[in-house]
C-alpha cells in the first residue's frame, strides 16, 4: 500500500522524486506525453512536501518557476498550496481561468523567489 506524501520523511521524499524523475525520463523517451505530464505533476507535489508552507506569506508576490514574466500574489495558504492570482511584471492581475473566486491554487514548489 502506498503512503501519502505527507507521511513520508524528507529522505523518503527525495527518493520518491528520484524515482519519479527516472520514470518521467523514460516516458518522455518513449513519447508518452500524458504519462510524462503526470510524473511531472507528482514530482511537483512531492517537492512541495519538502518545503515549509510557513515560508510563504499572504500578500507577498513570488516568481512562478517555468513561467518567465509572470508572478503570483498569495492571498492565503492551505497546506502546501498557495491560493492567489497571477500577475504580470506591472502588477496587473491576469485573467482567472479557473473561475474560482478564491483565485488559483499552486503547489508551493512552483513558487520561486519572493519579489515583494
Amino acid at each position: 500500500m502506498e503512503r501519502r506524501y505527507s507521511d513520508l520523511t524528507v529522505e523518503e521524499l527525495r527518493q520518491e522524486v528520484a524515482s519519479l524523475t527516472e520514470k518521467a525520463r523514460k516516458a518522455e523517451q518513449m513519447g508518452m506525453v500524458n504519462e510524462y505530464a503526470v510524473y511531472e505533476r507528482k514530482i511537483l507535489m512531492a517537492k512541495s512536501y519538502m518545503l515549509n508552507p510557513q515560508s510563504f506569506r499572504p500578500g507577498e508576490v513570488y516568481e512562478i518557476q517555468g513561467d518567465p514574466g509572470l508572478f503570483f500574489k498569495v492571498r492565503y495558504m492551505n497546506g502546501i498550496f498557495a491560493w492567489g492570482d497571477r500577475q504580470d511584471a506591472a502588477g496587473t492581475v491576469q485573467e482567472n481561468l479557473t473561475g474560482d473566486p478564491d483565485g488559483e491554487a499552486l503547489p508551493i514548489s512552483i513558487l520561486g523567489s519572493k519579489v515583494s
